[in-house]
């Protein structure tokens, strides 16, 4: 991995053992237990008064948004808990008393910090003062905040060509600094504009865009009160989305079901125990998942196709399965489905989707009389090869039922990081959108670039080749977040500069370029204060709602500063105050942000006022049935052909998941309750009689390795777990597993990496 030039750093940190133990899984999710872990990580980072006084107003109308995932908000919050434990993780993660200082990288070598583990590195706490790392220098020592603003003008006027360039976005950053961000990025030159939905929901994109005209989902959270059906495909909302729960509690409260699909039952598909009832303190909480659907691991579209099946031999039999009318009125392409589905057998389809053939039957009978149905899904969908077509199949599903458009209906992509979408409406994008480059030119007076830029994965290639020198990340831990870490390693460390916009350490702050930049911002629970006067930021949830977050708590330090300002003081340093974008009033005053957002960002209008309170809506094609856009102004129901892997006889196949205990790459605990592991990380989950065929005991030792064009990846030292999961199919945290997935397999037009679906082989150590 390692040059003479380069520093000797480790990408992978510690793979010491720590004292695992394993107890029977967790049958529910929140109650209780989850009250206090909540309580106990926030007590611990923040203190008592704090911890309280940010819980109280985080999710509130005139209180900040939560910093973790991006489910919204309900019209009217709770007053008393509008959060659940890992919006409270978040919380105290972001908010922690513990800081990173430059007595700190005095006494610690970015070599000595790489051997360290993610979870270790994280919980030195923020990042309090701006610091660089020399070319041949292993220190991180501190620069002012003109020095490093100066020093990055400097680099980018060196550049041959403005594509030398990659700025980065993470999901945490606000629409005002996503805005300003891309815009600069474009008045510089380029549209390399890499971001976390190309890892994560591109794929959803992509399909939403090529199906219904609109690459966002079209329900609203109120609509998933009455719905009569949700499925729930790829996801784990107990973990990843635990405020979705109270939203299915209520549906199920009004007569509605939920399908559960995924190879594995997860605790908040089982039970769930809300704890702002009494039953979910000392009753029996509400049952969740009526049918559980273990399908093997990218197995969904011969399910989905197999039930289409089953549906159409009711429908030709009754005529009343399907929604004819809507069909015929608003969709194109139901005949060429009719045979395409005929062309399959079904015990073929069964057998591939390793589901019992009784509860595929019961998923028919519930579907057929039922019309006001949502499919939920994440990463569990998007993340394969066929990741855009797994998406394009459910939707087939609910254009034959009439399930568009209508209330209590619809697509529900549940996005991961809390302004994810948000960065993406504002301009986030490496592909060229002309109207929106003629509103930048017409509004913000400058021609920005009219060819592709690049997304995650060409930028790790174009790094990896040196064809890239500078590489600013606003947010995230991209070595990490990425997939083949080692190469992604590589290619980080070929840039002549690196800048990371953060709020805590990471991997990312270690391997770096010859020189390295960190600027920490303040948290999204921190108040943003100017000459005395508060500002505000905009965020848009997963549902495609904009509001306003106010911070409350004192910034971490007086040394550190607000995204916006941040990249608009960039902005200064290399244009001066010659171009036609005022960087500094911008940087002063987010209201002449949102006004250039107004201006150029499609669909945003007034949103000083608007964004108040619950905030608005943007508009959504599909909520008002209109498919102009499309061929033929139809919704198009599509073709998609199954899943194609080719395991040998000594492969598996493994996706990659999240413990209870972390968000995205960040790790809060070294515990996963749900799944009874405890103190643990570098676990694989595996089925007993798969071990037993092999003769793996509970906690032997393997090296997982993956081959792909002939080069083997290996992720070392995991400790195999028996575990109800489909046989052949395993399970693993990341991004301890990332460095299996090669970087050049992907899903088709959206290049959202395979994490979910990795052939791999296991070697006992």
């Amino acid at each position: 991995m390692e040059s003479k030039a380069q520093r000797n750093v480790s990408f992978r940190g510690s793979e010491d053992f720590l004292d695992i133990e394993l107890k029977e899984p967790v049958n529910h999710a929140a109650g209780y237990l989850g009250v206090r872990e909540a309580l106990k990580h926030t007590f611990k980072e923040m203190g008592v008064l704090r911890s309280m006084r940010s819980l109280l107003s985080m999710n509130q109308k005139d209180g900040f948004d939560c910093p973790s995932c991006a489910w919204p908000d309900p019209e009217h919050p709770s007053p008393v808990a509008e959060y659940c434990e890992n919006g409270a993780k978040a919380l105290g993660d972001e908010a922690t008393t513990n800081h990173v200082d430059a007595k700190f990288f005095k006494n610690n070598s970015v070599e000595e910090l790489s051997l360290l583990s993610d979870y270790e590195l994280n919980k030195f706490g923020r990042l309090v003062e701006p610091m660089v790392l020399r070319a041949g220098s292993i220190y991180y020592e501190p620069i002012s905040w003109n020095g490093a603003f100066e020093l990055i003008a400097s680099e980018l006027k060196k550049l041959n060509n403005p594509d030398e360039a990659i700025f980065y976005t993470s999901g945490r950053s606000s629409n005002e600094a996503a805005f300003l961000y891309g815009m600069f990025a474009r008045a510089f030159g380029t549209i390399n504009l890499p971001d976390c939905s190309n890892m994560c929901h591109e794929s959803s994109g992509v399909a939403l865009g090529e199906t219904l005209g609109i690459g966002k989902g079209s329900t609203t959270l109120e609509d998933l009160y009455e719905a009569e059906v949700i499925i729930i495909a790829g996801q784990n909302p107990g973990t990843n989305h635990p405020r979705m729960l109270s939203a299915l509690e209520k549906c199920k409260q009004n007569g509605g079901k939920v399908i559960s699909i995924n190879p594995l039952e997860e605790s908040g598909l089982v039970n769930f125990k809300n704890p702002q009832n009494i039953n979910g303190w000392i009753g029996g909480g509400e049952d969740m998942a009526d049918i559980h659907l273990p399908v093997n691991i990218n197995q969904d579209i011969p399910l989905i196709k197999l039930i289409l099946k089953k549906l159409v031999a009711l429908d030709q039999v009754s005529g009343k399965v399907f929604d004819h009318k809507f069909i015929a009125k608003y969709t194109e392409g139901y005949d060429a489905l009719l045979h395409d589905l005929a062309q399959y057998d079904e015990k073929e389809l069964l057998g591939q989707t390793g589901v019992s053939k009784e509860s595929i039957d019961k998923t028919v009978a519930l579907l057929a009389n039922k019309s006001k149905i949502i499919v939920c899904w994440a990463m569990g969908l998007t993340q394969h090869k066929n990741g855009v077509e797994n998406i394009r199949e459910f939707v087939n599903l609910l254009l034959l039922k009439g399930s568009i458009g209508k209330p209590n209906t619809g697509t529900c992509p549940v996005r991961g990081h809390s302004n994810v979408q948000g960065d993406r409406s504002v301009g986030i994008q490496h592909f060229v959108d002309k109207g929106l480059n003629e509103r930048i030119e017409k509004y913000l007076g400058f021609t920005p670039p009219n060819h592709e830029g690049l997304d995650v994965v060409g930028s790790m290639k174009a790094m990896y080749e040196g064809k890239v020198k500078i590489f600013m990340c606003l947010g995230g831990n991209f070595l990490m977040a990425a997939s083949d870490t080692e190469f992604t390693a590589k290619g980080i460390q070929n840039c002549d500069l690196t800048v990371q916009i953060s709020t805590k350490l990471n991997r990312t702050h270690l391997v770096t370029g010859k020189t390295a930049l960190i600027l920490p911002t303040i948290g999204r629970s921190e108040k943003d204060m100017k000459n005395g006067k508060p500002r505000h930021f905009t965020v848009e949830n997963s549902m495609g709602r904009v509001k306003q977050s106010k911070g409350i708590l004192k910034p971490a330090s007086e040394n550190v500063m607000s995204e916006p300002e941040i990249i608009a003081n960039i902005g200064r340093a290399y244009f001066g105050d010659t171009h036609p974008m005022d960087w500094k009033a911008l940087g002063a005053d987010y209201e002449l942000i949102r006004t250039q957002i107004d201006q150029v960002a499609k669909g945003f209008e007034n949103t000083k006022e608007r964004s108040q309170g619950a905030g608005y809506y943007l508009p959504n094609n599909v909520r008002e049935l209109d498919f102009s856009m499309l061929p033929n102004g139809k919704a198009q129901i599509t073709i998609n052909q199954l899943p194609e892997h080719h395991l040998e006889k000594d492969e598996y196949m493994l996706m990659t998941i999240r413990s209870h205990d972390q968000f995205n790459t960040t790790i809060y605990g070294l515990d996963d309750r749900y799944r009874g592991v405890y103190n643990a990380r570098r676990v694989i989950f595996m089925n007993p009689d798969d071990m037993k065929a092999v003769g793996l005991n509970k906690l032997d030792v393997v090296d997982i390795t993956s081959t792909y064009d002939q080069t083997v990846r290996t992720a070392h030292k995991f400790k195999v777990i028996p575990y109800n999961i489909p046989s052949g199919n395993l399970a693993s945290y990341f991004p301890e597993t990332n460095i299996l997935v090669p970087y050049n397999h992907f899903a088709s037009r959206s290049k959202t990496p395979i994490s979910k679906s990795i052939k791999v082989r296991l070697v006992k150590k």
